[in-house]
């Protein structure tokens, strides 16, 4: 009589049980909710910031200056109160969430992908192409990332899709380095050496097993990466050159308004704190992912 073979299972069934475990260990953690519901009323409040405000960003409103010429402060019409030419505060920000989600997404994603390359490539073939990619790495981290960053906004006509060039090009480095050294060490692994063995090409060993055992780093790394880049950006904005106005950014928001700290600190509290809000956010869901990825902290919650 012969044991009935046990069913197979797809590969979204093997990888449904750890993923569920993982969001379930993610929503115990009061702080990692915390962290996703502020960048849930983010977004949301980005994507429908047309429907949730009935000023356009760029409206100047014949009563939204004092009859001194001064910006209203916050009140019934004007949550947030206005700013020096008579705009709508809240609909600034609104949309210069957009502004900071979009180089946000867009640069970081850009800077772990050349991250990855980078690391995998130097990390799996070491000998003189691994060492060159690394000293170049060990380059360009040797530059402040503001000034370099600077020094390329000055090069290039800042606009929105240019500043997410700049930032994705000096955040690419520490990327690089965690995923190089990861590589590194899973390449000397048994498991890495049977393949070889059995004659395994490079595309196979990389995507089926150096890159699957690379995507909790690269998930972390993505998660911390972007709270950096919405800093980056404001930062750029705020020195004038980064995105430039008319289009909202939270960075030159509070460059714009600045003169009127004193007169009118909502300018600059808001803004700031939106900032603030959205990297503090990130920063929380990805220690929290950190923890939960990490194999060595499995056991110890």
């Amino acid at each position: 009589m012969t044991t009935p073979a046990a069913p197979e299972l797809s590969a979204p069934a093997l990888s449904a049980k750890p993923r569920c475990g993982v969001w379930r260990r993610l929503l115990r953690r009061k702080l990692a909710v915390l962290g996703l519901i502020v960048i849930a009323v983010t977004v949301l409040g980005a994507v429908f910031a047309p429907w949730l405000t009935a000023f356009g960003p760029d409206e100047q409103m014949f009563d939204g200056l004092t009859l001194e010429g001064a910006p209203l402060p916050p009140n019934g019409t004007f949550l947030l109160g206005t700013d020096l030419l008579g705009r709508d505060l809240l609909t600034r920000i609104l949309f210069g969430a957009r502004t900071s989600l979009i180089i946000g997404v867009v640069a970081n994603g850009a800077a772990l992908l050349i991250g990855t390359l980078v690391g995998v490539t130097a990390g799996y073939f070491r000998g003189w192409i691994g060492g060159a990619l690394m000293r170049f790495t060990d380059l360009m981290m040797a530059f402040p990332a503001l000034l370099l960053a600077i020094c390329l906004a000055a090069v290039f006509e800042p606009s929105l899709w240019i500043v997410a060039m700049v930032i994705a090009l000096v955040n690419w480095v520490q990327t690089a380095r965690v995923i190089y050294t990861e590589t590194s060490s899973l390449a000397e692994r048994e498991f890495i050496d049977a393949e070889r063995t059995i004659g395994a090409g490079t595309p196979r060993i990389l995507f089926r097993h150096i890159l699957p055992h690379l995507l909790p780093t690269i998930i972390v790394w993505g998660t911390l990466g972007i709270s950096t880049t919405v800093l980056l950006e404001a930062t750029l904005s705020y020195l004038g050159i980064g995105v430039q106005p008319p289009t909202p950014s939270w960075g030159n928001i509070i460059f714009e308004n600045q003169t009127y700290f004193q007169a009118a600190p909502w300018l600059v509290f808001f803004p700031g704190a939106a900032i603030l809000a959205l990297a503090l956010a990130f920063n929380l869901v990805g220690d929290a992912l950190r923890d939960i990825l990490d194999p060595t902290q499995r056991g110890r919650e």
